[in-house]
């Protein structure tokens, strides 16, 4: 039988795993810290815990870390991982370096329900839910360590949900794991290291911004409603103006932030009135737009917009007092770009 993992674990489970050995429960405290904060591999690390308890750990638990089976590296220093998630299934996260901060694209489902037009991600279906050990996973295990005389990638200065699924359709695993990164008994973050990228999916938006202080990003795309259902299914379901409603009743004009997404097409939202839209859409809400570049997925009839027209959207938001910025492809030579993961290996 396989035995159960211990990452994944709040410090009150991992209290009670102490208790069942017959150890004090301070030993649980030990335990979250080899794992988190220190993010040993092995039971044999835990210099302050007996022979005998790491024994009794060894013959019980496994600490449950998993290297990635592959590593594929991009000609811009992105790299792109693929983890095991059972069942011949995996997941892939993307380390993005820049300059002295590093960024975790983790995933949160294998595939995803939301089917929005232009994702390969959504073009797989859905497989599965990760539970909070297959996330943290993610994040112990990227950067790996470095081989004998190679030199140590940067170490993560930020994490994203921004990869496979959409994270709130899998909500304990994720508030979970946002729970490890920022506990003090876990790794110790702070909420603004960590974004949480959704489509809109009420009413766990709404719990996930009174339950913490993670910055936000919200897959727009495009505001005219009827053109959104129409590539987004999830729009039925929770219309972007109700999203907005929702956002609005929370401060972002100090260090929380809100970020609204929007992927654009030639032809199809990066013309003047569907800016204006957007402006509309957006009316006080203290927010910044991010113009992504599409990045092409086989069976999917769109295009990129130009550069200029870009700039033009850029530009005119900026002009109507709405920070708006071109995000960066990163990774696109390595199908790691923005909506471009599928796990094909």
């Amino acid at each position: 039988m396989d035995k159960k993992k211990l990452i994944g674990m709040n410090l009150a489970e991992l209290q009670d795993v102490a208790y069942k050995g017959g150890m004090p429960r301070f030993v649980g405290r030990q335990l979250a810290e080899w794992i988190y904060a220190k993010g040993a591999v092995g039971f044999d690390e835990m210099v302050n815990i007996s022979k005998k308890n790491k024994q009794w750990l060894s013959d019980n638990f496994e600490i449950g870390r998993e290297a990635p089976v592959k590593a594929t590296r991009s000609a811009d220093g992105t790299v792109k991982y693929l983890f095991a998630a059972g069942e011949g299934r995996s997941v892939e996260s993307v380390y993005i370096p820049d300059h002295d901060r590093a960024t975790l694209c983790v995933s949160s489902q294998v595939g995803c329900k939301m089917n929005c037009y232009f994702c390969a991600t959504g073009k797989m279906g859905f497989k599965a839910n990760l539970d909070a050990a297959g996330i943290i996973n993610q994040i112990l295990s990227v950067p790996p360590r470095p081989a004998q005389g190679q030199a140590p990638m940067n170490p993560l200065t930020n994490v994203v949900f921004m990869g496979m699924g959409e994270p709130l359709d899998n909500f304990a695993a994720v508030l979970r794991v946002i729970e490890i990164l920022t506990a003090p008994w876990g790794l110790a973050w702070s909420p603004k290291r960590i974004t949480v990228s959704t489509v809109g999916k009420l009413p766990q938006l709404k719990e996930l911004l009174d339950r913490t202080q993670v910055h936000v990003a919200i897959s727009v795309h495009t505001a005219d409603t009827t053109q959104r259902e129409s590539m987004m299914p999830a729009q039925k379901a929770f219309p972007i103006s109700s999203v907005m409603r929702c956002l609005q009743g929370y401060d972002f004009s100090h260090q929380r932030r809100l970020s609204l997404e929007y992927i654009v097409w030639c032809g199809v939202n990066d013309d003047i009135a569907h800016a204006d839209m957007l402006v509309k859409l957006i009316g006080k809400t203290d927010c910044r737009v991010n113009l992504i570049r599409f990045h092409a997925i086989p069976g999917v009839e769109l295009h990129p917009a130009s550069e200029e027209r870009m700039i033009m959207l850029r530009n005119y938001l900026n002009q109507k007092g709405i920070t708006a910025t071109i995000r960066a492809s990163r990774g696109e030579d390595i199908d790691a770009a923005c909506g471009m993961l599928a796990a094909k290996s």
